[in-house]
């Protein structure tokens, strides 16, 4: 019996999928907005009570300037491409954090957050629109919903295995299990997490281009922060994030397309 309401559950997860509007790809989601953006709104304003937010400076004007850019421009591929009302539910912040972190992150429903730490590295608007772009970008693809319900799912197959190998000995259901969390770790999370960063990096592209920031200025940035790392990064298989030089070289290719997207809201470079 627990066998088949396993498989149903799994069945029922499979068949849960929204469409993402800018790769047209369906994808595993069974978190709604409302079931998400509450939550993180809440989260986001317990952080920005918690951290020295910065306010009133060129850098924090900055960050506001670039991220209403990037908002206006996800507003303008939408609507054109037939998703009038995808933003409905967002409630856009833009914060400028004192920290030394290299980091920026955007929450679901556009809660953004970028840290003083990595404006030494955007250097320029340019440089910034890439990275804001980027992180509203694993927003706008519900990435977040998504790696929650890849997580659930994982954990429903494991109880699989459980029960699967119920009559066998102790050693032998935890070898099982083992060889379950190894191969749905490297064989599905990392590789579905890694998909999710090339995502966003392509749309993030688009977004930044539509903005009005030539997409080509993206390369000098992760060049930087590949420098920045130093060699650091662990495998790109053992790695939620593609390797430096993946990144770039693909970031490369995807420039073309950026251009075209943005020329068809009359934005062209030379």
């Amino acid at each position: 019996m627990k066998k088949y309401i396993i498989i149903i559950g799994v069945v029922g997860l499979i068949f849960s999928c929204s469409k993402n509007p800018f790769t047209g790809k369906k994808n595993l989601n069974f978190v709604s907005n409302s079931q998400l953006f509450p939550t993180s709104f809440q989260q986001y304003s317990t952080f920005l009570n918690e951290n020295k937010v910065i306010t009133g400076t060129a850098d924090a004007k900055r960050v506001e300037n670039v991220g209403l850019k990037i908002k206006v421009a996800a507003e303008k591929y939408l609507n054109a491409n037939g998703y009038p009302g995808y933003l409905n539910d967002y409630k856009w912040e833009y914060k400028l954090v004192d920290s030394k972190d290299i980091n920026a992150w955007c929450m679901p429903g556009g809660k953004i957050v970028v840290y003083s730490g990595i404006l030494p590295i955007t250097k320029d608007e340019a440089g910034l629109a890439t990275v804001m772009g980027h992180e509203v970008s694993h927003a706008l693809a519900n990435h977040g919903a998504q790696r929650m319900s890849a997580a659930q799912l994982q954990q429903l197959g494991a109880v699989g295995v459980a029960v699967a190998t119920g009559g066998q000995s102790e050693e032998n259901q935890k070898l099982w299990q083992q060889a379950y969390g190894l191969g749905s770790q490297y064989g599905g999370m990392l590789p579905f997490s890694r998909s999710h960063e090339s995502e966003a990096d392509m749309i993030g592209l688009t977004l930044m281009a539509i903005a009005g920031y030539n997409p080509e200025t993206a390369i000098g940035f992760w060049e930087r922060m590949s420098a920045k790392s130093n060699g650091g990064a662990p495998p790109e298989f053992l790695s939620t994030h593609p390797s430096d030089a993946t990144r770039i070289a693909k970031i490369k290719s995807l420039i073309p397309q950026a251009k075209a997207e943005a020329a068809k809201f009359g934005v062209v470079f030379k």
